[in-house]
């Protein structure tokens, strides 16, 4: 059956041509009254085919593009042999013996727009964050299981994105068995409790992985403030290096508990001291007393979710960032993070510099930082780079 069109206004074709997989509401001349999710046969205004997609009329991002082949219907064999592909560009990443928790389908990178996949051990979450995904996540549940083999998939589409599509939160089995809580993963060798079920994004931040490895080797006999410390990774990958003291911080006293434990699967022996409160406040109660560290972690939450809160946001990360400069001891490192999409690396970078002036510290860059391989960036939709850090040395 033939889908209804949706026409682009003259001149808002070009970015189709370069296969960007977003149209904005504003670029749309005529749509048909389709529900939410439902897909068309996108047309210049001359009436030239240009693509194939998903439609929400409810959506500032009305149109996510999902072919610009004439032939390639979007049927059950499209849905799987994109699912199968975006599976099998992680083959080989990750030693199954030593890592059992990684992103499996990452949404636009992986031509599948609006979905998001985590496997851990043998529980897969799905995050459908679109109304093309959420009208066939059931289906897509049950070719994932087929796929990979794992017991059970679960939902967690409680992302805040949803309410911009129109979609409310969902969550809940979708197929196969629940997973239990915590699941018991590994990366790299090492062994975290993770809370598939209510723990934030998906439970773990699996976009961090290869940046808690590369702080490893500084890590022997220092002393780490693991700022924003969630559920631990960067302290668990500090305590089993043999840092001589960990000191985890975070807002969720449930949060820090669960990063005790991780850190005992680990380095039983590890001295560890857990912070609870307001970043902010602790940070500087921490400057206060004049304490030092030979490394700082700084991994905020996303600070920035729209433009007009850009510069609120910029001052957030600005302010991090001298509070984090000011506690390292001369020579020692500072990591410091940013998960804004709207926040560029440039721009990231040009904050860190005005912190150091401020702290009147000089810093140099040991290494850009950025999400690990099971994040890929397609070239064609650079907004999927949304994490940048920097490794700085502070003198």
């Amino acid at each position: 059956m033939m889908s209804e069109r949706v026409i682009l206004l003259r001149g808002k074709e070009r970015a189709l041509h370069n296969r960007h997989p977003w149209v904005f509401s504003g670029a749309i001349a005529r749509a048909p009254q389709v529900p939410p999710g439902s897909l068309v046969e996108v047309h210049a205004d001359d009436s030239t085919w240009l693509a194939r997609g998903y439609y929400n009329r409810h959506s500032q991002i009305a149109l996510r593009l999902l072919t610009w082949e004439p032939s390639e219907a979007i049927d059950d064999a499209f849905w799987q042999s994109r699912l199968q592909a975006a599976i099998q560009r992680r083959a080989g990443l990750y030693h199954p013996g030593q890592t059992t928790a990684l992103r499996l389908v990452y949404a636009e990178s992986d031509a599948l727009p609006g979905l998001i996949v985590d496997r851990y051990d043998n529980w897969l979450i799905l995050q459908a964050l679109t109304a093309g995904i959420d009208r066939i996540k059931q289906q897509l549940a049950e070719w994932l299981l087929a796929l990979t083999g794992c017991r059970g998939v679960y939902e967690r589409s409680d992302a805040d994105v949803r309410s911009q599509e129109g979609l409310r939160q969902m969550n809940g089995l979708l197929v196969g068995s629940q997973p239990p809580n915590p699941v018991r993963v590994l990366e790299h060798g090492l062994t975290f409790e993770v809370d598939t079920l209510h723990g934030h994004k998906t439970g773990f931040y699996l976009d961090q992985r290869e940046n808690r490895r590369l702080l490893v080797p500084y890590c022997a006999d220092a002393r780490v403030l693991n700022a924003f410390a969630y559920t631990g990774g960067f302290g668990v990958y500090a305590a089993a290096a043999g840092a001589r003291e960990v000191v985890n911080l975070d807002s969720s006293a449930d949060a820090l508990a669960r990063a005790e434990r991780n850190i005992a699967l680990n380095a039983p022996d590890a001295s560890v001291t857990s912070l609870e409160g307001d970043a902010f406040t602790l940070l500087r109660e921490l400057r206060a007393r004049g304490e030092q560290f030979d490394m700082v972690i700084l991994d905020p939450p996303k600070f920035v979710f729209s433009r007009n809160q850009l510069e609120q946001g910029l001052r957030g990360y600005k302010d991090i960032l001298l509070l984090g400069m000011q506690l390292v001891r001369p020579d020692g490192l500072l990591a410091g993070f940013s998960c804004s999409g709207l926040v560029s690396r440039e721009l990231y970078q040009k904050v860190a510099f005005g912190a150091s002036l401020d702290a009147g510290r000089q810093a140099r860059i040991l290494a850009q930082l950025s999400q690990s391989q099971d994040h890929p960036v397609l070239l064609t939709f650079p907004e999927a780079a949304y994490l940048k850090g920097l490794l700085l040395r502070i003198e």
